[in-house]
């Protein structure tokens, strides 16, 4: 632990946070913490060009249908 943050000031500043957010929202604040630590630490580090790279190629989208049949399309003409 850094020399210029007491273990008191730690404590005070764990129960501001507590008061503040409340003990329902503090451990979806630190799952979202450590995914985004972790989203970052494997961007710095480039497993997400791994796991990329071991993925099969996706499918292209099915063609869509146009909006009217042949029929409407000739009567329109």
């Amino acid at each position: 632990m850094p020399g210029w943050i007491s273990p008191w000031e730690l404590l005070i500043l764990l129960a501001v946070v507590l008061l503040i957010f409340g003990p329902k929202r503090l451990p979806e604040m630190g799952r979202s913490l450590g995914k985004g630590m972790r989203e970052f630490k494997d961007s710095i580090t480039g497993k997400d060009e791994e796991k990329d790279a071991a993925l099969p190629p996706a499918d292209p989208p099915p063609e869509q249908e146009p909006v009217g049949t042949t029929a409407e399309r000739d009567r329109s003409v």
